[in-house]
């Protein structure tokens, strides 16, 4: 059965819902670049912004079912002396839980302008040194980017592979997400959409070289639509520790993902020129996706996807 969905002025990226096998809407609208007429298409890459933040977790979860970490343990007994202004209380479920308090390098509320040149971890290890606590860790929510990407840095030295490998091998490949990968911004290979700002320029300056922890991957929204059965099926990590991931722990969040109401978990992310929302009902094996490219972001769409879930 197909579902006829209005696309909105201006709205530049794909809408896909799927329940299982079937497919409800399939859409693309707008361009992957401009300048060249490249149009996008279903399968078109697009940088998901904190959608990241998911597969994060993920790796970081799959090393404490192996035993290679706890939720328990602490940020200072894995970094040493590096980023001394973390709380030596700071843990790793802290971190996942963005109940650390630790002070972000990219604070939502007051977004700083973009560190340049941020491509490799050791870039981003002194993006994030110099800024002090905030609060005691465990006191409440606040979003941390920098939570998140502090969690690659401790994955990385514990796995001892770079960051976007073990991403690759403990959660794409697992899950068949082969459109999906840490791309260089300023180097997009084919069927990849550039971001692009209000005024029309795209968000080359906008954003770091290569994404990280908390924020840059790019991938497709048919790779979402297999990304959520390979989770619930436990192909990636295992099924007791899906199932504690996506228990509430504060604010409507588990280990790493959004639970916007009974029944549902969402993955969301948005930055310049990148809006990203994929939201899974394990019920009904409902799955809907939006990635968009522009700064428009498809908020009316939003709502009506959402309008979508809660009647289909």
């Amino acid at each position: 059965m197909k579902v006829p969905f209005t696309a909105f002025d201006g709205f530049s990226g794909v809408i896909l819902v799927t329940r299982g096998e079937e497919t409800l809407v399939e859409q693309a609208h707008g361009h992957a670049h401009i300048a060249y007429g490249v149009e996008n298409t279903v399968g078109t890459r697009f940088a998901i912004a904190s959608g990241t933040k998911g597969f994060t977790a993920l790796v970081v979860v799959g090393l404490v079912a192996e035993g290679r970490l706890s939720l328990g343990t602490t940020a200072r007994e894995v970094l040493g002396d590096d980023l001394p202004l973390i709380d030596d209380r700071v843990t790793v479920e802290h971190l996942l839980t963005h109940t650390s308090g630790i002070g972000d390098y990219c604070d939502d509320d007051d977004p700083p302008e973009t560190p340049p040149g941020l491509v490799a971890s050791a870039d981003y290890l002194a993006a994030l040194d110099g800024f002090p606590q905030q609060f005691p860790p465990g006191e409440r929510f606040h979003y941390n980017n920098g939570a998140f990407a502090v969690l690659s840095l401790i994955a990385e030295r514990v796995a001892g592979r770079p960051f976007a490998e073990l991403v690759r091998t403990r959660v794409t490949e697992p899950a068949g997400m082969t459109g999906t990968a840490f791309l260089r911004s300023d180097a997009l290979p084919a069927r990849t959409a550039t971001g692009y700002l209000e005024d029309g320029r795209t968000n080359v300056f906008s954003l770091p070289v290569v994404g990280f922890g908390d924020g840059g991957i790019y991938s497709t929204a048919p790779d979402f639509r297999k990304f959520w059965p390979a989770l619930l099926d436990g192909r990636i990590v295992p099924r007791e520790w899906v199932d504690r991931m996506l228990r509430p722990h504060t604010d409507a969040y588990g280990l790493g993902f959004w639970l916007p109401g009974p029944g549902l978990v969402r993955l969301v992310g948005g930055d310049h020129g990148v809006t990203f929302w994929s939201t899974h009902e394990p019920s009904s094996g409902l799955t809907a996706t939006l990635i968009s490219n522009n700064h428009r972001g498809g908020g009316p769409l939003l709502r009506r996807l959402d309008e979508f879930l809660t009647k289909a």
